[in-house]
């Protein structure tokens, strides 16, 4: 199960695991992104190579925009898989 919701600040929280049956529910959210933004991971549990996908178009978007993403909160599982995708040298991890 997936759930993503955007807060009264612009904040994006994700919940349960983002995989290839759940990235076009995510991309109704990250597509309405236009400027930097807090994404917060602790409520996700899991992320398929097509979340990641969806993750680095909306980066490239906005860093072609002059914004960014942030990510926060990712567990360490997560936060391995973005060490080796090397994905922690194109967000700001925090």
């Amino acid at each position: 199960m997936f759930e993503i919701e955007r807060s009264a600040n612009g904040n994006v929280h994700l919940h349960g695991r983002l995989d290839a049956a759940e990235v076009e529910k995510a991309r109704g959210v990250f597509d309405q992104v236009a400027e930097s933004c807090v994404i917060d991971f602790a409520g996700l549990n899991y992320i398929s190579s097509a979340g990641l996908g969806l993750l680095f178009a909306t980066q490239k978007r906005l860093v072609d925009a002059g914004g960014a993403l942030t990510l926060v909160n990712l567990n360490p599982h997560i936060r391995e898989i973005f060490q080796i995708a090397g994905f922690d040298n194109i967000f700001e991890i925090e």
